[in-house]
């Protein structure tokens, strides 16, 4: 078994372990905590067949991304944070175990790559090295895939309208504007003009 092929299995298999372990979490911080740990070997992969772009770009927007994803867990959950800041330690195992396998793995790749230095040109896909990698990414999606481009993106927005459709909470004692009223109204309506004698107040 070559070292590449060892690589694939291994982060291909984190990546779908730690994925059904996202969906089956009933704890949503356990649930982000591994789809971190999908992120980072799904990048792994990538770089595995030399797009480098790709793996940053899922390493700098996903993973920063999980931050306003659990905020919309925590919003539509109505997480309780006394609750959960008290109950900090329990989540330190699954935390301490995520951190373990990350590291292992970042170990693996530098302990590979003062081994086998070659090992970064050794891709099983065609690369051309006349190109840069972000070029050749952009020719693959908006020529050949640009439908399915623009479909992932509206389906993004449609998730990103029903996130905030769903975490919108409207309470019935608070007082809110009507603009259509307020549009609607005349002067007449709004000013009272009241002569005030010198010396008087209201």
């Amino acid at each position: 078994m070559t070292l590449p092929l060892f690589f694939f299995y291994v982060f291909s298999a984190i990546a779908v372990a730690s994925a059904f372990m996202v969906i089956s979490s009933r704890n949503p911080v356990h649930s982000v905590l591994f789809l971190i740990l999908t992120f980072v070997n799904a990048a792994g992969l990538f770089m595995l067949t030399g797009a480098e772009f790709l793996a940053l770009l899922l390493i700098v927007v996903y993973v920063g991304a999980v931050a306003v994803l659990f905020l919309f867990v925590v919003m539509m959950l109505d997480i309780d944070f006394a609750e959960l800041k008290s109950g900090l330690l329990q989540y330190a195992p699954i935390g301490i175990l995520v951190g373990a396998i990350l590291l292992l793995e970042l170990l693996l790749v530098a302990g590979s790559a003062m081994i086998s230095p070659d090992i970064a040109g050794g891709s099983a896909l065609p690369i051309d090295n006349t190109m840069e990698n972000t070029r050749q990414l952009g020719n693959v999606l908006y020529t050949r895939y640009v439908f399915l481009f623009q479909g992932a993106g509206a389906v993004l927005l449609v998730a990103m309208i029903g996130a905030i459709v769903l975490t919108l909470r409207h309470k019935t004692n608070a007082k809110r504007q009507n603009p259509v009223d307020q549009v609607a109204r005349k002067a007449g309506e709004t000013l009272k003009v009241v002569k005030v004698k010198s010396g008087q107040g209201l």
